[in-house]
């Protein structure tokens, strides 16, 4: 007798950065199970994965930067867990030049993508500024080698820039949250509409299993995460899985999701997002 059980599986993508790693350790190594599903991974940087969400909304749950939601926003609704949330630090304006605020604001940049969210508070904070594209991993090194006079970093180049000689010009994170008093919601997981209500909840409580399984096993979820850790030492892994996996990531919270509104609200009323959507959250089973 035949007493396989038939799994659905379920494709994941997200970032190949620690913290992210550390988020999906209890599902990637099934140390949090789901019966009747089966999770597959795929790791690509954000700005593939925003552009893969718009064209061909491939994967079934997908991390994004939250200025690609209005884009997917019929295709997607997103999880209330796995918020990559800055609170009161962010993607930073770093180069080897002592530039003034003022002054940074009509240098060329380097910057990791124009759907990243990173690109979005820039924007919110110096409209005219001029950029260009460059992956994220070689924005400080296409400034070491005199390219750009500055970059927009994200990941782990907040704690490495200084190692490489350069210095913070801006956080937008904390200039975010000293104008509008709110933590600063980089990213997040989407999960497609057509799972249906009941799947879409059982996902989304794996996920947030999944995070907490982390969290009361950190010491085993950080070893794992060290391997997608990038120019960082344990310590400062741990410093920066810490600084995006928290409670936060477990749940927005009411101020984290208020900060999400008012971040696409101020995207379309500058003209750089094209329209205005509210975010559609799943309840979790």
């Amino acid at each position: 007798m035949n007493t396989s059980v038939e799994t659905r599986e379920i494709k994941i993508a997200h970032s190949p950065d620690s913290d992210d790693a550390f988020m999906f350790y209890g599902l990637a190594t099934n140390k949090v199970r789901v019966p009747g599903l089966r999770f597959s991974h795929t790791l690509c940087d954000i700005e593939t994965l925003n552009r893969k969400a718009i064209d061909k909304a491939y994967y079934d749950v997908t991390a994004i930067s939250f200025h690609a939601y209005p884009y997917i926003a019929d295709k997607y609704a997103m999880m209330p867990s796995g918020g990559s949330v800055g609170d009161g630090y962010g993607p930073m304006i770093v180069s080897p030049k002592p530039f003034t605020v003022d002054e940074i604001k009509s240098v060329k940049l380097a910057v990791p993508g124009l759907l990243t969210t990173a690109y979005l508070a820039l924007k919110l904070f110096a409209p005219g500024v001029p950029t260009e594209v460059v992956p994220f991993d070689q924005i400080i090194p296409q400034v070491l080698a005199g390219n750009y006079e500055a970059g927009l970093i994200i990941h782990e180049g907040q704690l490495t820039y200084g190692k490489s000689g350069l210095q913070k010009i801006v956080d937008l994170g904390q200039w975010w949250r000293e104008l509008y008093g709110l933590p600063l919601p980089l990213g997040g997981n989407a999960i497609k509409r057509d799972l249906g209500p009941e799947l879409m909840a059982t996902v989304c409580k794996a996920l947030r299993d999944s995070i907490q399984h982390a969290l009361d096993h950190r010491e085993a979820a950080l070893e794992y995460a060290m391997q997608f850790a990038r120019d960082l030492d344990p310590r400062m892994a741990d410093q920066f899985v810490g600084m995006y996996v928290n409670e936060r990531t477990l749940d927005y919270g009411a101020d984290g999701r208020q900060a999400v509104d008012t971040l696409l609200d101020l995207g379309f009323a500058k003209g750089v997002i094209p329209k205005r959507v509210k975010v559609d959250w799943v309840n979790p089973a």
